[in-house]
């Protein structure tokens, strides 16, 4: 495991960590056996590709908020901040992902902590998050920032979890 000089934190995306991103999603991509072509635009006008995902944006039809977790030069992860829930609910509140380089070594878990106190920031106390099925890293990674389960699964085959009152 890489020791990390400063403690990782959600930033707003940031020039700072060019390569780390690229290299970092590009990889993770690929393991997902994914499209990587998107990156190509994103690695010819990094800053413009930056501006792009800055500030509260119009995604999936709410105001939403993109954050990357970082730490010093390394990029480890995104997660965005749905200010209020589509009209289907379709992922919720929150979404992240930690980039493969990075997995299993407890980011996520301290990434949605951070997340968590941005969506309550907000105005938003009882968030909503969602799970695939066979997607057990995740579900430990909401539990674990005191995700409550609803019983079954949404129309979109997804675990549904409540973290606060």
């Amino acid at each position: 495991m890489i020791s990390l000089s400063e403690t990782p934190r959600l930033v707003e995306p940031t020039t700072a960590v060019r390569v780390s991103y690229l290299t970092g999603e590009q990889a993770d991509m690929r393991s997902r056996g994914a499209d990587t072509s998107w990156l190509a635009a994103a690695s010819t006008d990094f800053e413009a590709f930056v501006a792009d995902r800055v500030g509260v944006r119009e995604r999936w039809g709410v105001p939403s908020t993109l954050f990357w977790f970082v730490s010093g030069e390394h990029y480890l992860g995104s997660l965005v901040v749905r200010h209020r829930l589509t009209e289907d609910e379709g992922g919720g509140h929150i979404g992240y992902h930690v980039v493969q380089p990075w997995q299993r070594q407890g980011h996520a878990t301290r990434m949605l902590a951070q997340g968590l106190v941005v969506a309550r920031s907000l105005g938003v106390d009882r968030v909503l998050l969602t799970v695939a099925p066979d997607n057990e890293w995740s579900r430990r990674v909401v539990i674990a920032n005191g995700g409550v389960a609803e019983e079954g699964l949404n129309h979109e085959g997804e675990q549904r979890f409540w973290v606060g009152s």
